[in-house]
């Protein structure tokens, strides 16, 4: 039996064929404008599926490079303001030097008084850097507000203890500029592990010109005292009172006990006491306030010279403990930005990786879509052909 295909049949099969070859050539035309090969999610629901996901992984690798370059631009701010403190506490130390050297008149100290004051307040200034977006750089997270204000009381902190910790890439962490209670308000005095203060009732010219560690197996870390009698004779006692041990003392001698060194200018008189302990914390403003007190005394006794002089000396040591503690912070915050250096390398790498296999899923292969779009073209033209020559096909044509 045989089976005729109607001319109404003929038809819509060109026609379909026509359509057809018409959208794949549009198809092709339209990759090769816009360079890709995913044009909706229907032409590759997989690779579609996972060109979105690495989407978002990149949007996340720019997101953390952000944030990255929002702790790198507080963390320089932080260095900045850290150099310049430790500028200004290196010319309070010059100043403590020359108002310590002993030729200086009451005038001249008042001078450095007052320059000293100046730069107490250019530190407190630097202590309430802002950041530039209306925050406050160390006041940790409660930074809406300058974290300090000088009172009667001294300089007192109302930021918090929070280091903000920010996340730089995937699974890693970097923390913000130090809050400002770590930097400025617990500073180490002395050397930063041992303190030594003479009584200021002391009668004699005794003062402390140094006091470390010297061997930190025997140092118990609990402090005791040197009492002096007559002749230079001293014993050494704990807090109860209780005599641990003594000798005799020559100017500029030093005085080692338990793993300690205790070294005195000058003669102690008969009752003088002078004391170890381990070192405690004070703020930096609070220091430099100890260091004015002592620059705005008029003695008019040996005993009140030595008094100022033992509190310049404290002075000293308590500046130069407070400018490694600012180096130590800085150098902190460079292994932050090494730690920044470091994420913006891996991130680097992993984008390259996503790029390239979303390169490998998006991107078109150009000759192999012109090679496509040359065949296709033919095709469409044949079709065409075709299409028009059954046009002209009928049996009008045919009884001529």
């Amino acid at each position: 039996m045989n089976h005729r295909i109607s001319t109404p049949a003929l038809y819509q099969q060109s026609i379909t064929t026509l359509q057809s070859k018409q959208a794949s050539l549009a198809r092709l035309q339209q990759q090769l404008t816009t360079g890709s090969k995913l044009l909706t999610a229907k032409d590759d629901p997989v690779g579609a599926g996972a060109a979105v996901a690495l989407d978002r992984a990149l949007a996340e690798l720019e997101q953390f490079g952000a944030n990255g370059d929002v702790v790198r631009h507080r963390l320089g701010l932080q260095e900045n303001a850290l150099t310049q403190a430790g500028d200004v506490l290196r010319r309070i130390n010059t100043l403590t030097v020359q108002a310590n050297g002993g030729t200086l008149s009451d005038s001249d100290r008042r001078d450095i008084a007052i320059e000293v004051a100046r730069l107490r307040d250019t530190l407190l200034d630097l202590a309430n850097t802002p950041d530039g977006t209306g925050r406050y750089l160390f006041g940790g997270t409660r930074d809406g507000n300058p974290p300090f204000a000088a009172g009667a009381g001294g300089v007192a902190y109302a930021g918090d203890q929070t280091r903000r910790s920010v996340e730089i890439g995937p699974e890693m962490f970097v923390d913000d500029a130090l809050p400002g209670s770590e930097i400025f308000m617990r500073v180490r005095v002395g050397d930063g592990r041992i303190d030594a203060a003479a009584d200021p009732a002391n009668a004699g010219s005794g003062v402390v010109t140094g006091a470390s560690v010297t061997d930190s197996t025997a140092w118990s870390g609990v402090g005791h005292r040197i009492v002096f009698a007559a002749g230079g004779a001293y014993s050494i006692e704990d807090a109860a009172g209780t005599v641990l041990g003594g000798g005799l003392h020559a100017p500029g001698e030093a005085i080692d006990f338990g793993g300690t060194r205790l070294v005195l200018s000058g003669t102690p008189a008969d009752g003088d006491t002078f004391s170890i302990a381990p070192a405690g914390t004070r703020d930096v403003f609070a220091t430099i306030d100890g260091l004015l007190d002592a620059l705005g005394m008029d003695p008019t006794t040996d005993a009140q010279r030595t008094v100022q002089q033992n509190a310049l000396q404290g002075a000293l040591r308590d500046i130069a403990t407070a400018q490694q503690h600012f180096i130590d912070a800085r150098a902190d915050g460079g292994s932050r930005l090494a730690a920044l250096d470091q994420a913006d390398d891996l991130r680097a790498a992993h984008g390259l990786t996503i790029e390239s296999t979303l390169s490998g899923l998006r991107d078109l292969d150009y000759a192999e879509a012109i090679a496509r779009f040359d065949l296709e073209k033919v095709a469409l033209e044949a079709a065409q052909l075709s299409f028009m020559q059954m046009q002209r096909m009928s049996l009008f044509n045919l009884i001529r």
